[in-house]
């Protein structure tokens, strides 16, 4: 903090300065900061898969107790293609892991739209199919109140 002495009796009187209450940058007076306020958080394709994949999986975890120790996880490709071509998801039972594979999911998906609605709803299938594979089940009947609408 600066200090100043008044003019009247050098020496005594010691006072801080005031600081204004608008300072810009190095404490000068009417300039602007140099960054900008602080901006929202960047939405990115993969926080959309990721979020996309975790509520799905809780869903899954909250209606199966057998899907409560299984972990869900999110690589970005497969190391190789087989015969039926590129996976989109890995179930490995004996391990208790399901991982799904996000380019070829995201990449390789025909949408009936492209939009956020319905690449968020072929995440979703993924991970609903993955788990029906894992359970030895139909993916409809992972769900069945999820998809009444009618």
């Amino acid at each position: 903090m600066a200090w100043r002495r008044s003019k009247s009796t050098p020496g005594a009187g010691a006072q801080p300065a005031r600081r204004p209450t608008r300072h810009g940058r190095h404490g000068r007076l009417d300039r602007s900061p140099v960054v900008r306020p602080p901006l929202p958080p960047l939405d990115t394709r993969i926080e959309r898969f990721d979020l996309a994949v975790g509520t799905a999986a809780e869903f899954l975890r909250s209606a199966w107790p057998e899907l409560r120790e299984v972990r869900f996880e999110i690589a970005d490709m497969p190391a190789a293609s087989d015969d039926d071509g590129i996976p989109r998801w890995r179930v490995l039972s004996a391990e208790k892991r399901i991982i799904l594979f996000r380019i070829p999911i995201e990449r390789l998906s025909h949408l009936h739209r492209n939009d956020d609605l319905h690449r968020r709803m072929t995440i979703e299938g993924s991970v609903f199919r993955a788990a029906a594979e894992y359970l030895d089940r139909d993916p409809w009947d992972l769900g069945p109140e999820r998809f009444r609408y009618f």
